[in-house]
């Protein structure tokens, strides 16, 4: 398994040979590029936060990651297990030039990453990712004599203050929240989130059941919230009197939510929710929202309800930040449980979306099953097709582009098709031979014919070009 080098980190498989894998020689080498690049970014000193997820191999990746950033001269706030979102404030509030995430989010246990934040608390660009990897290549680093090495400051405060900060928005009614006295099970798959998640609750009033809530980094499914992966929490909740469950990530920046039924919301409907509170009560007059490509239409629909508009970004965090800024959004994210809100922070943050969500149903004074029936439904079919050696992509995709030339059509990340109400995103892997193609419409099966019509759209050029 070779490493994985994109705008989301530096991943790999912990263990293995040398050659292969994410491996102690890798974090170093890595890490060294990055506080090198850093250094160069601010006048050649820095501080950086670090965090890590609860993952087995994660403390040995910190001690790895704080003395090469040490060995380099560089200041180290050490917050331990911490989340994605809290770093990414740490880093803004130290005033520090930089952070890393030790997590590889909702990949498998045996996987982990450094995830690199600049001096804002966001991820770094595409173009600064590159400029890190080829430090890494040439190894050309400046370790610091032994008189002049980074010192290295432990901190267990910012959980605290990520939820104070929280607590302190204008929109988040916690007395609302206190007096609806919700009964909430939470499922933290045994990461951080089973930590801060409970803190969060509890600071609101809520009765908290907890499930796989013990940090120890062995998760106890498959740690991506998808329906299929939780089926333990739809069980508790079935067993009791429970107004609602909350799933996270492994990192805390992606949020699910269980009906008191015991039915997945649908994680496409966690920004959805969020953002038809906050526009119905955000008072600085911005209307807009963004979320990638990829994400449900219920957003844009919401938005325009609400006398506001809807933008697209490509997919990947970075992207939706960036688009973000250029069009002011009161709020954007991502369609897999990641809420950005930035009144806060610029970062999907499970923490936040909880509380403006709790905000919302507490006013709502309906059950969360009647909640989600008020919104646009729609089913998105996921797919993806795999080519033969020697097809070129980015021809297939201009094929299905020229293909469907007289409906509107948007080409920043791959190329989405839009049909009416339904559409249909395809974008070509960067890591394999594939091209994953999302469908969205109001039925499933109208979805999945979708799907398979350009799928076989596909098949159909592919043999176009082969007979050429």
């Amino acid at each position: 398994m070779a490493l994985i080098k994109s705008v989301s980190g530096i991943r790999g498989t912990i263990g293995g040979a040398v050659s292969e894998n994410l491996t102690p020689p890798d974090i170093v080498k890595f890490t060294a590029a990055y506080g090198t690049w850093l250094k160069a970014r601010h006048n050649n000193t820095a501080r950086v936060v670090v965090g890590r997820d609860a993952r087995p191999s994660g403390e040995m990746l910190n001690r790895l990651v704080c003395a090469t950033l040490q060995a380099l001269s560089i200041d180290v706030i050490d917050l331990g297990l911490s989340t994605t979102p809290t770093v990414e404030m740490a880093v803004t509030m130290e005033k520090a030039q930089g952070g890393i995430i030790l997590t590889a989010s909702h990949n498998p246990v045996q996987w982990n990453a450094l995830k690199l934040l600049n001096e804002l608390g966001e991820f770094i660009s595409a173009d600064d990712g590159q400029a890190v990897l080829q430090i890494a290549a040439q190894e050309q680093f400046d370790f610091a004599p032994v008189t002049k090495l980074g010192k290295i400051e432990y901190r267990d405060d910012y959980f605290h203050k990520h939820i104070d900060a929280i607590l302190d928005l204008p929109l988040v009614d916690a007395h609302a929240i206190r007096n609806r006295n919700f009964r909430i099970v939470v499922d933290a798959v045994n990461s951080t989130g089973g930590i801060v998640v409970p803190m969060l609750l509890e600071e609101l009033g809520v009765s908290v059941t907890k499930i796989h809530c013990e940090p120890t980094g062995h998760f106890p499914h498959n740690p991506e919230p998808l329906p299929e992966h939780l089926t333990d929490i739809c069980r508790e909740i079935q067993k009791g009197k429970y107004d609602l469950g909350i799933v996270v990530d492994p990192d805390v920046d992606r949020l699910a939510f269980i009906c008191e039924d015991g039915t997945p919301f649908g994680e496409e409907y966690t920004l959805v929710a969020v953002a038809d509170y906050v526009l119905k009560n955000d008072t600085s007059g911005r209307r807009n929202t963004v979320s990638n490509l990829s994400s449900t239409r219920a957003l844009r629909d919401i938005t325009e309800k609400h006398g506001g508009r809807y933008y697209a970004s490509a997919v990947g965090e970075v992207h939706v930040v960036t688009a973000m800024k250029e069009c002011n959004a009161v709020i954007g994210g991502e369609g897999n449980g990641g809420v950005i809100y930035p009144d806060l922070h610029y970062g999907r943050d499970a923490l936040v979306g909880i509380a403006l969500f709790l905000s919302h149903l507490a006013n709502a004074q309906v059950p969360v099953s009647r909640l989600r029936a008020g919104y646009p439904n729609y089913i998105i079919s996921k797919n993806k097709i795999e080519l033969t050696p020697g097809i070129n992509m980015d021809d297939v995709l201009e094929g299905v582009r020229a293909k469907y030339q007289k409906q509107p059509i948007n080409t920043i990340d791959g190329v989405r098709i839009e049909f009416d109400r339904e559409w249909v995103h395809l974008r070509k892997s960067n890591t394999e031979p594939i091209i994953r193609i999302y469908a969205e419409a109001d039925l499933q099966a109208k979805a999945e014919t979708l799907a398979r019509k350009i799928i076989s759209d596909i098949k159909e050029i592919i043999a176009e070009n082969i007979a050429q």
